[in-house]
């Protein structure tokens, strides 16, 4: 009976000591945290991402901001697809605040990383070099953080302007080594990831990446023809693999179209 009580105080302990050392191993960019939550950490630029973020006369910033959301059974020694988010530049929003009011909730359901990467403050000229610059940031963070995080799937997110603007993030990020494997645009009521294409040349091979583009039928400033028109445009450019969806609403972002969306990207990314 004493050696079956020793031998189980002695398993108790090495789970103990087992638990703990996992939730120490979990550090993004120096800030320690724990499977689902939001960790928030100040990451560094490198000389390329410094270059972006001074055009259009931006002061640079002395670090970038990260934003990370991940599953409750979230473990980096496993992959896991990540979202990176894009907001509008409207309204001075911050690809935090998307990643937060938008998309967190069903992205973890969904068992998706949540990223986004921002300056410290508000941006003198919000252009697309300063959204590429600060997003290349925060998944430098990733890589750095998480040994074998550059081979895990990418998907890019954006809503109204964001939907615009992921016509280029994700293609700067596929050219710069991120494997993207999706494309979800909600309320964009023109296509610019055609020009984002042409311009940034990630090869012939991004026209395979997988579109999902969400429109409400209520959309007064996205409309469903001018969305319809985007998918048409996106077509003539040569992308191959295209799902429209849409839902009764208005310009908002919907909770079952993304995760209708997401579960797409993560199948075809197997």
């Amino acid at each position: 009976m004493k050696r079956l009580i020793l031998i189980a105080l002695v398993v108790v302990i090495l789970d103990l000591i087992a638990t703990s050392g996992a939730d120490a191993a979990l550090n993004f960019a120096g800030t320690s945290f724990s499977p689902g939550s939001t960790v928030q950490a100040n990451v560094p630029l490198s000389a390329q991402e410094k270059s972006y973020a001074a055009q259009g006369g931006n002061p640079v910033p002395p670090y970038a901001v990260a934003v990370m959301a991940t599953p409750a059974n979230f473990n980096p020694t496993k992959s896991w697809p990540v979202l990176v988010t894009c907001s509008t530049s409207d309204f001075k929003r911050q690809n935090r605040n998307d990643l937060t009011d938008f998309y967190k909730r069903v992205g973890l359901s969904e068992g998706w990383v949540l990223l986004a990467g921002d300056g410290p403050q508000h941006a003198k000229n919000d252009n697309v070099a300063w959204r590429e610059s600060m997003t290349l940031a925060a998944i430098d963070a990733l890589h750095r953080s998480f040994p074998g995080s550059e081979k895990w799937p990418i998907a890019c997110a954006g809503f109204s302007g964001g939907g615009k603007g992921v016509g280029y993030l994700a293609p700067f990020l596929a050219r710069n080594g991120c494997r993207i494997t999706g494309i979800y645009m909600t309320g964009a009521n023109e296509d610019h990831l055609s020009d984002g294409y042409a311009k940034l040349r990630p090869g012939a091979d991004f026209l395979n990446t997988p579109i999902y583009v969400s429109a409400g039928y209520e959309d007064r400033i996205a409309t469903l023809e001018q969305q319809y028109a985007v998918v048409g445009s996106i077509k003539r450019t040569g992308f191959k693999r295209i799902r429209i969806g849409t839902f009764r609403g208005g310009h908002e972002v919907n909770d079952a179209q993304t995760s209708i969306a997401l579960h797409w990207f993560r199948e075809l990314a197997k």
